[in-house]
């Protein structure tokens, strides 16, 4: 069994992967620095661009080619992204207007515009890193191996700006939305209820005592509970030889100063205790699909609800999202429940964990829009 990732270092692996701008601002500073070395080698070490066709460039020694080549490339790929970002904002606000605001974030995730955003802005970033190394004093230097490159750049960015154009058209496709938010979902209940038989005990059988007195954690931030490290919290309860009864599941709210969980014996707590076993939750102002099954449910509904409105009525998209939720609930009812008891060790409860069950999801996936 692998071991848990940190909680702060998996709320960063969940950011890149979704993030907006940390993808392609890698991209971008990856070609930049490629740009700035080859151009650097090829001045160092001449016979780097030996091996470049003399039809491309007659003379390795004329700088003013390549920075002709260099500059045109940069300013048309900066005029190319503004129309990119024109393409994708618009995208954005029409399926926002069109379907649900919450679904933003769906699209933010896409790797496919990710990817073209960061290579049209590492083309340009690697244009203008190699621009200075063309010049004509103190001796005249023409990088031609790198401005080969910045022109084979530019003819991946033409196929790439077709293919997004291509590809958006598909997004804004309800079919492709409601299918891509279900397949997330899908990836968060394999995570959470991986399919595995249980322990040689019963962990959900082992009695405990509910009426302990405990004190309760009052949460520090407000915002929506989005992942609950329990392999974490199991640690530390162990330790510090208490039970942790977390109060509020993944995707709730909970306001600043409100009980988080309680832990008893409550004279084995002290301040850094309680920041430590606090540390172990991941609040934040939105919900997202880290551990939230919920969250990915609600963001169909809410796309079915708009579509069977009044003001919409398109019952065929509303049937496509009752398509996709029962997909979801079937995956979600042929899982091992994950366990609410945590044991360490065996037969003595550390960890008290609320999960949303069948009913619950189910009321989510279906009540609003049975009404």
């Amino acid at each position: 069994m692998s071991k848990p990732l940190p909680l702060v270092l998996r709320h960063a692996m969940y950011n890149l992967r979704g993030g907006f701008l940390i993808r392609p601002l890698t991209i971008a500073l990856t070609l930049g620095c490629a740009g700035a070395l080859l151009s650097w080698l090829e001045e160092e070490y001449p016979a780097v661009s030996a091996w470049v066709p003399s039809t491309l460039f007659p003379s390795h020694a004329d700088p003013q080619v390549a920075q002709v080549i260099l500059a045109g490339i940069a300013a048309s790929i900066m005029t190319v992204v503004s129309i990119v970002f024109a393409i994708l904002l618009m995208t954005l606000t029409l399926a926002s207007m069109q379907f649900s605001p919450r679904i933003i974030v769906s699209f933010s995730r896409d790797r496919v515009t990710q990817w073209t955003l960061g290579i049209f802005l590492g083309t340009f970033s690697y244009c203008m890193a190699a621009l200075p190394a063309a010049r004509s004093v103190p001796h005249p230097f023409a990088p031609v191996a790198t401005v080969l490159g910045a022109m084979v750049l530019a003819i991946v960015c033409v196929g790439l700006l077709l293919f997004f154009i291509h590809h958006i058209s598909q997004a804004i496709s309800v079919n492709h939305i409601v299918d891509r938010i279900a397949g997330e979902t899908e990836e968060v209940i394999d995570e959470i209820m991986p399919d595995t038989r249980r322990p040689a005990y019963d962990q959900e059988g082992v009695p405990y005592n509910d009426k302990k007195s405990e004190r309760l954690i009052l949460s520090a931030v407000s915002g929506y509970i989005r992942y609950v490290d329990t392999g974490r919290l199991l640690s530390l309860a162990k330790e510090f030889k208490v039970r942790v009864r977390i109060l509020r599941r993944v995707g709730h709210f909970v306001p600043a100063g409100i009980a988080l969980f309680g832990c008893s014996p409550d004279d084995r707590l002290d301040p850094q205790r309680e920041r430590e076993l606090r540390a172990a939750f991941d609040i934040g102002p939105s919900r997202t699909l880290q551990q939230d099954v919920e969250f990915g449910v609600i963001q169909i509904v809410d796309i079915a609800l708009k579509a069977i409105s009044t003001a919409v009525n398109d019952p065929s998209t509303a049937i496509t999202c009752v398509d996709q939720l029962g997909r979801i609930l079937i995956r979600f009812v042929g899982r091992e429940p994950p366990l609410s008891l945590l044991c360490a060790p065996p037969h003595v409860v550390r960890v008290v964990v609320p999960w949303i069950g069948t009913d619950g999801l189910l009321d989510t996936a279906f009540e609003q829009i049975r009404h």
